[in-house]
């Protein structure tokens, strides 16, 4: 199995190897990005706000009867286990460790992982509970990630085995995660950013002495909120909850680390709130609905409308083909059971223009049957939401298309 996430995503590729009980590796690899350049500090605006500060970036996640063993990206300096070994005051323990024949694999970490459980420098527990924080990191990536292109091999599974986690809860789990994360953009916008003090004096005003001195070891510009995370044993969504407030009002600033570990000078400031709420206008992606259900089309314009889309309902589809080249959506969600047109005769049309090649197309429909999928994915949509949906399904599958829009952000303090 093969192919791109412009295609499949990452969760219903999960999702069938789970079902289909498989054992193997996935390898996900993601599409390069516009690159950041190094060498002087450069002020990241809003409008560059979805900026990667790297170029490249490929996971592996190990499977076993459709569980899940192991996950990393492809990343061989050991710096992420040395990381979450902090914790146990384990970390200098690597550098007299060995790793066994599995780490000449492509598992590297793993190898060493077991070589530190069996020289009884790590629990059974404490190595669980490791490879619980690096699966859930790397699933959190994935499900973040939208362009790229995967490949699945079935093959012999990861051995020895330290655990086996099942996908439909971590699913759940951290699909939650990621939507949340969205809602702190632009302020925080990527667990490789490095947290710095830019106005010390508010922050003695609103710390104590003993926290303060606390938080200095970790917010130094050169320690991520990914690394925090690791070192106090919490998930990155909570340590990034926790310095939203300071980043908002200016206290903290982020910066994007370099591989020496030194700071690359890429610093997250923001503009005047009335430079923001202009950005939101120019910003707000464009939704198109074509819908022949009064209550659907109202239910749709009111939450997509409310988390700062720009949405337009339209009930007859004829109609919505004559509109649609005015407004040039960036997406369209397309009932399938209309008079006149059906939503299939409607994506087969707009997918004829090279204007709609590219525009993602999803179909709304009361049928839940594996051949109404099927003829979808023929005539060109892009993916298929059944009816009746709530809130956080239609955003989500919004999202993993446009991305988040422009929700009301929290006043500082605020959990």
């Amino acid at each position: 199995m093969q192919g791109k996430l412009s295609e499949i995503d990452i969760r219903s590729i999960l999702q069938l190897i789970e079902l289909g009980q498989r054992t193997g590796e996935l390898f996900v690899e993601a599409y390069p990005s516009q690159p950041v350049n190094v060498g002087e500090p450069i002020m990241v605006q809003l409008s560059d706000a979805r900026i990667q500060p790297f170029a490249e970036q490929s996971w592996l996640v190990f499977f076993f009867n459709g569980q899940i063993i192991y996950a990393a990206d492809t990343d061989t300096s050991l710096s992420r286990l040395r990381d979450y070994l902090r914790r146990y005051e384990a970390e200098d323990a690597l550098s007299r460790l060995t790793a066994q024949a599995i780490a000449s694999t492509n598992a590297l970490e793993y190898g060493y992982l077991w070589r530190l459980l069996e020289n009884h420098i790590l629990t059974p527990a404490q190595s669980r509970s490791i490879i619980q924080g690096m699966v859930h990191e790397t699933l959190f990536d994935l499900l973040s990630l939208h362009q790229g292109a995967f490949i699945f091999e079935l093959g012999s599974p990861l051995s020895p085995q330290l655990t086996t986690l099942e996908i439909a809860p971590l699913l759940a789990r951290t699909m939650k995660q990621v939507q949340i994360w969205k809602q702190l953009h632009p302020y925080v916008q990527s667990p490789e950013q490095c947290p710095m003090i830019a106005n010390p004096e508010i922050l003695k005003k609103t710390l104590s002495n003993r926290t303060l001195n606390k938080l200095a070891g970790f917010v130094d510009g050169k320690t991520s909120i990914r690394q925090i995370a690791r070192y106090l044993n919490r998930d990155i969504l909570t340590v990034a909850n926790a310095i939203y407030p300071y980043v908002e009002q200016g206290v903290l600033q982020l910066t994007y680390p370099v591989s020496n570990g030194q700071s690359r000078g890429v610093t997250t400031k923001l503009a005047h709130p009335s430079e923001l709420e202009s950005y939101r206008d120019v910003r707000k992606p464009k939704i198109l609905c074509v819908e022949d259900g009064d209550a659907v089309r109202e239910t749709v314009r009111s939450i997509l409308s409310q988390h700062g889309y720009d949405v337009t309902t339209i009930g007859n589809p004829l109609d919505a083909l004559s509109l649609v080249f005015r407004l040039n959506p960036d997406l369209v969600l397309c009932d399938i059971a209309m008079p006149e047109l059906d939503g299939y005769e409607v994506c087969a049309m707009l997918r004829k223009s090279s204007m709609f090649r590219q525009t993602p197309i999803v179909m709304l429909t009361g049928k839940d049957g594996f051949i109404d999928r099927v003829r979808a994915r023929m005539v060109g949509a892009t993916d298929y939401l059944t009816k009746p949906f709530g809130e956080s399904e239609l955003l989500m599958l919004v999202e993993k298309y446009m991305g988040s829009g422009y929700p009301e952000r929290r006043q500082p303090g605020e959990s």
